[in-house]
Order: structure tokens, then sequence, then C-alpha cells
């Protein structure tokens, strides 16, 4: 079940400093769900390719965050590349959580601790003005806003992830 929703989160607060335009969903956040993102699409009656999942994983064993459409998935080769690396892995989920001050299943690309280097998958993307969701800081909530505001609130590098 879907509802517009009205929290202030960490997240929420990165939009509002950069004046960013968005809307925050609320869903019923399902923690037996095998794949979160796939489960919030379903859950608020979008495409699985509109609702990005954030990743967080290691390039040469530094931080970094990956975006890309909950029905895709990463190739951890071209994750590297994106970063100038050899290798790269996917954090476990204490040191992802100890990083970002998020939860599993809650964690945002935005309002994160401290800042970490973030790509976000071109495939996953369509047009600048392409409204897409990305978690909102909690388990249970998205924010969806256009593409190119995501893109350039996060600094982010668009480059092939999948």
């Amino acid at each position: 079940m879907a509802r517009t929703a009205s929290k202030t989160t960490r997240a929420t607060q990165a939009l509002d400093r950069a004046g960013t335009r968005y809307s925050l969903h609320a869903y019923d956040y399902d923690p037996e769900a095998q794949r979160v993102g796939l489960q919030a699409a379903e859950a608020l009656g979008v495409a699985p390719g509109r609702v990005l999942k954030t990743l967080m994983a290691a390039v040469d064993g530094r931080p970094v965050c990956l975006l890309v459409a909950s029905d895709r998935e990463v190739s951890m080769k071209r994750a590297a590349a994106a970063f100038s690396g050899k290798a790269a892995a996917m954090l476990k989920p204490a040191d992802a959580e100890r990083l970002t001050g998020y939860h599993v299943g809650g964690i945002s690309p935005l309002g994160q601790k401290r800042p970490f280097p973030t790509a976000i998958d071109a495939g996953s993307l369509g047009e600048p003005d392409t409204e897409i969701h990305v978690n909102g800081g909690g388990r249970g909530l998205q924010i969806r806003l256009r593409e190119a505001d995501l893109v350039a609130v996060l600094q982010a590098r668009v480059v092939p992830l999948t």
C-alpha cells in the first residue's frame, strides 16, 4: 500500500538545502522481501526501472555509492571502472550502515553521514525530466524527484554499471 508521506529525514533535509523539488511516498516495508527495491516498486505501483536501489561498495578499498534500477544487477567490473579502480566489492551491511548512518533497507544516497563518490547507472536513467524514486532515508519511504536533480544534488557520475 502506497501513501503520500510527510516526514523529515537527513535525505529530505539535503534536498531542502539544495532547493530541490521532490515528493515523499511511504509504503508498507516488507523486511522479508528478497529484493527491497522491487518490493518498493510493487508497493508504490511504479515500474521497477523507475525505483533506484542504493548500494554501497568499495573500489580499491574506498567506499562508493552506486545507484541502479531495482530490476538490474551491478557489474563489479564496471563499478571499479567507474571510479578508475581495479577491483570493487559490495560492503558488508554493518559497514554500509556505519558509514552512511542509515539502516539497510533504508539507505538513501542523500544525506549520508559524509558524501561518497557516487555513480548512477546510465542504463537506469531515461530523460533528464523523468521522475525516479530513491530511498528516502527510512525503511518504507521513497523520494520521487527528477533524474537531473538527483544527478546534480549528488554530483554523481552517470556511467554504465550493469
